[in-house]
């Protein structure tokens, strides 16, 4: 299971930036909810997927905060704006960290690169047996299998000085999963670049989603706002 950003990390801040993407009001929901939840009283927060670091931008704010994710590109970027902060490189489904946390965050639909039922079971365990008991799981998913628009059609633009760079994508789907093909021309002063990515996101439903957390030994519940719309899943880890 492997996301690739290799040639977009360097602009995956600046297009979510323009996407209106808002890591600071997410980051203080996610904190309200850790408060609400969380009956241990250490302050280690753990960001699986973290990607290029914007949550943990915030959250290094309240928690003494690690980050996980698979990209060496997104890592990479994560470091330079957090040097002080341990990042991690591993598989959201498998990792093994040798230590627990108070809380465990996985945003930005993430979990959907878990890709059947087996792999969301295993990515839920993973996450939950480094929770301290009394610690708190939050899983931000991708879209429910009922909200899929096939053939969906979107498009970002950075729009600066010397630097546009237009995303534009077709979703297709095939079963629970939904494949992005992003298409990508950067425009600089020395002139245009094009790429494209493939992303493949499956979808299950919220009775899936929470039979993973009872599975894991998580007492959970489902926020179906959450931050973006995609709702949350919050799982507490019972006090021994």
């Amino acid at each position: 299971m492997h996301a690739d950003y290799a040639r977009s990390a360097a602009y995956y801040d600046l297009i979510y930036e323009a996407a209106g993407k808002d890591y600071g009001r997410e980051s203080q929901r996610i904190h309200e909810l850790i408060q609400q939840q969380k009956r241990t009283l250490g302050n280690a927060l753990l960001d699986v997927a973290c990607g290029t670091g914007g949550h943990l931008t915030y959250l290094r704010e309240y928690y003494a905060v690690e980050g996980l994710d698979l990209s060496s590109e997104m890592l990479a970027i994560a470091r330079k704006k957090h040097p002080d902060v341990v990042l991690h490189r591993a598989d959201l489904t498998s990792f093994d960290l040798g230590r627990r946390f108070d809380a465990v965050v996985c945003l930005f639909s993430a979990i959907a690169y878990a890709h059947t039922v087996a792999m969301l079971h295993q990515a839920v365990r993973t996450m939950a047996r480094h929770l301290h008991p009394g610690g708190v799981l939050i899983v931000e998913p991708f879209i429910r299998p009922e909200d899929v628009i096939p053939d969906h059609v979107g498009a970002v633009l950075v729009d600066r000085p010397d630097l546009k760079v237009a995303r534009v994508n077709v979703s297709r789907v095939a079963g629970r999963v939904v494949s992005l093909h992003f298409h990508y021309l950067v425009a600089t002063p020395g002139g245009v670049e094009h790429f494209t990515e493939r992303h493949d996101l499956a979808v299950f439903t919220v009775e899936e989603y929470l039979a993973t957390f009872r599975d894991a030994g998580l007492e959970a519940t489902f926020d179906p706002g959450g931050l973006m719309g995609r709702g949350l899943y919050v799982g507490l880890k019972p006090l021994l």
